[in-house]
């Protein structure tokens, strides 16, 4: 029977309608079920080892030959550096670089592996400290004295990022690395480490709104091509893994990823908690945390809530990290906020805090935005819109906040923004507002991808809340049919 969707004015149709918009332009692609399966194997396998107590081997990190001109019986202990640094350990890598360079005063290239530490590419930007810890060992490099041209030219490409961070953003600076980093590959044709490290930047510096991924590509090839030569390098694996960490590209990940956990394995987060349990008691590990969000988001796309219970609440009794980052960070808020939200417990939402209380969250806005965002949702979905309307002024300013500093995630507390007033609008009765505020959101998203941290709470919700409605199959078919996903 043809039906006139015109004269379908029922609220039920009218918030199908705006949860179809929250759903429809991202879909469930087969691209992020398989990276959602990938991650989410990858944190339950560690998991279970975590909770059977195996410790393996410590330094299993892979095989890294940095040639420098420091002293020959320091080589091991610098590439056992590089191997942690290239898996993103940098806390660990800094204290091993410090301590060659005490053991070895005349190693300038001790102090840039300090400085090149403090510069998490992948992450975020360096905060004012890290930057000016990172300048500091660029300059302590600088009056060592490098011995080879090589090794002037890294030090050289690391001092580009950090020169003048008090007049150049990070973006400025970021690619003035990436095209530093590009020269030393390019004078150094049979230095691994130069074109390891080049694709890197490249892969830092790729615009999210290009969604042909040239320079993931470009960097993929480089790191393609050295793999067959060293298959045990843990940074050229490492770093295909995130060349391809998107969506439409994951399938090419894989092959990388199941090799990661075999030639790092003590670059896994089981290892790290280990680590940081046995030397800082009472501190969680970044690492950890960072592992446990993917695992949160597949159980809750997998509808194994008290699976996801269990760690959220081990989430919630950490008290503090082995190193404030934005993966640690990033998990701290997301995990609850998306706990809440894809259960649709609007008023656990409504209550959510940004735990624990006393980590810097003033360093990370973007994460902080996760906290208000759940508020806000929760809050207008059960019925106290001056509270949801707060939280929504509050998205306003982080938004502001991060605009002039990091365009990326300015966006995506945009969307964020968007999505919590459109729901405000219907709960006041402003339809048409609240599906045209809907469709902005879904619309600005549609132009980026996600960031490598995590997965994006709201397309988490999205495909959160398409789960939640396909165990009703007639409602879901409703809902599809609402926002045209089916005839």
């Amino acid at each position: 029977m043809l039906v006139n969707r015109n004269s379908c004015k029922s609220p039920l149709r009218e918030e199908t309608m705006l949860i179809g918009q929250f759903i429809k332009l991202a879909g469930i692609a087969a691209g992020i079920a398989l990276a959602t399966a990938l991650f989410a194997f990858s944190a339950a396998f560690a998991h279970e080892q975590h909770e059977q107590g195996g410790e393996g081997n410590p330094e299993i990190l892979g095989s890294v030959d940095f040639q420098t001109s420091c002293a020959p019986g320091g080589a091991a202990d610098f590439n056992r550096a590089m191997a942690l640094l290239h898996s993103f350990w940098y806390a660990e890598a800094a204290r091993r670089f410090t301590e060659i360079a005490r053991a070895d005063p005349g190693c300038a290239m001790a102090h840039w592996g300090v400085a090149v530490t403090f510069y998490h590419l992948l992450w975020a930007p360096p905060s004012p400290s890290d930057l000016k810890s990172g300048a500091a060992a660029v300059e302590r490099a600088r009056n060592v004295g490098a011995k080879t041209q090589r090794e002037r030219d890294y030090i050289g490409a690391i001092e580009v990022f950090y020169q003048d961070s008090d007049k150049l953003d990070h973006r400025t600076r970021a690619k003035a690395y990436e095209n530093a980093m590009q020269r030393v590959y390019e004078r150094n044709p049979e230095d691994p480490e130069a074109a390891i490290f080049y694709a890197l930047t490249m892969i830092s510096t790729a615009p999210a709104t290009d969604k042909t991924f040239a320079q993931q590509y470009k960097a993929a090839a480089i790191l393609n091509k050295l793999a067959a030569q060293m298959p045990d390098h843990p940074g050229i694996i490492h770093y295909v893994i995130h060349a391809y960490d998107y969506p439409p590209l994951a399938q090419l990940a894989l092959p990388a990823a199941r090799s990661y956990a075999k030639v790092a394995p003590t670059a896994s987060s089981t290892t790290a908690k280990r680590y940081v349990d046995r030397t800082n008691p009472g501190t969680e590990s970044f690492d950890w945390l960072h592992s446990l969000d993917y695992m949160v988001y597949a159980y809750l796309q997998l509808a194994q809530d008290r699976k996801a219970k269990l760690l959220v609440d081990e989430v919630g009794g950490v008290a503090k990290v082995d190193d404030v980052a934005l993966p640690a960070a990033y998990a701290m808020a997301a995990i609850p906020a998306r706990y809440a939200l894809e259960r649709r417990q609007w008023k656990e939402a409504a209550s959510l805090e940004l735990k624990p209380a006393g980590f810097p969250w003033s360093r990370f806005p973007q994460c902080e935005a996760m906290i208000s965002f759940g508020r806000a949702v929760g809050a207008a979905r059960s019925g106290n819109l001056a509270d949801a309307e707060l939280h929504v002024e509050r998205l306003a300013s982080l938004q502001q906040g991060l605009a002039s500093r990091d365009a990326y995630w300015a966006g995506q507390v945009e969307i964020q923004r968007r999505v919590a007033a459109a729901w405000i609008a219907y709960a006041k009765g402003q339809r048409k507002d609240a599906l045209t505020l809907m469709k902005s959101a879904a619309e600005l998203e549609s132009t980026t991808e996600k960031q490598c941290v995590a997965e994006s709470l709201q397309r988490a919700l999205r495909r959160g809340t398409g789960r939640r409605e396909v165990r009703r199959p007639r409602q879901s078919q409703g809902l599809l049919r609402a926002t045209g996903e089916i005839g």
